[in-house]
């Protein structure tokens, strides 16, 4: 399987073709651990350069796939891989589309009061034999530890196939890291925006927009105050810490460090 590495992220070039196989045999034992996704994109990458932490939790998932058009475009380029992209609302509406063939089962957790009973509803009007055997939109604050029992027992009784968090991003992908393996036999899916989307919160960008890598800049235009940082300053962060990645002024060893001009640094809390 084809990886290629964006500021210090390993990220998988694989298409939706060869998804299902792997998770056939991750769903073969559902006494066993669950496995994680991440959906990498340009907010992502910026974030984890500056938190290892971050970086660490996104090369320990299972499945690092691409969520970025830039990202799939130098796949597609440099790497001559047909890869798809792992674009949550989409991988949501994959799995679907297979629900009824091969049998999956969903849980939905996240998002505001009543959103995965919209979601729920949203899939069951699209695709036959979707099966959602449990739904949990969280307080918005920290859980307790008995709380936090409670809905990781919640998730293990349902036995679900697939688990899509709704938690907002790095958030979603800590809440995987740390609950991993205390859930049983699941596909654990960040699944961020999808929770707005599908129940009708946040206005989706249009799919010819979408394919053009513009959706950024379109849902810039709708939340413009909370949203300008991420697509401005992030994006022209990413810009140059790439082209020092592609012209070696900085690279990431097998541990994740990064090595400016060859030597090994800590950066912020790297």
């Amino acid at each position: 399987m084809t990886v290629m590495n964006i500021l210090g992220i390993n990220i998988k070039c694989l298409s939706y073709e060869e998804m299902y196989p792997i998770y056939a045999d991750w769903l073969l034992q559902k006494d066993g651990r669950s496995y994680s996704l991440a959906v990498i994109n340009v907010h992502i990458c910026v974030s984890a350069f500056f938190d290892k932490t971050l970086r660490d939790i996104y090369n320990s998932v299972d499945l690092a796939g691409i969520d970025s058009m830039p990202f799939l475009i130098w796949a597609r380029i440099f790497y001559k891989r047909d890869s798809d992209r792992f674009y949550a609302p989409d991988l949501l509406m994959q799995v679907s589309s297979k629900a009824s063939e091969k049998g999956y089962t969903f849980f939905l957790y996240g998002g505001y009061p009543g959103a995965p009973d919209k979601i729920e509803e949203y899939i069951k009007k699209r695709f036959e034999g979707i099966k959602v055997v449990g739904k949990y939109s969280p307080p918005f604050r920290k859980l307790s530890a008995e709380e936090d029992l409670a809905v990781c027992k919640m998730i293990n009784d349902a036995k679900p196939d697939f688990l899509w968090i709704g938690l907002g991003s790095p958030k979603q992908d800590v809440w995987i890291c740390e609950h991993r393996d205390r859930l049983k036999g699941c596909i654990i899916v960040p699944s961020g925006a999808t929770f707005d989307f599908y129940s009708g919160n946040i206005r989706q960008a249009p799919k010819w927009i979408r394919d053009m890598g513009l959706e950024w800049f379109y849902r810039l235009t709708q939340d413009f105050r909370r949203l300008w940082i991420r697509y401005t300053v992030y994006n022209i962060i990413f810009l140059v810490l790439f082209f020092f990645q592609q012209t070696h002024i900085i690279s990431f060893d097998s541990d994740g460090f990064m090595l400016f001009l060859g030597r090994r640094t800590r950066f912020g809390n790297m």
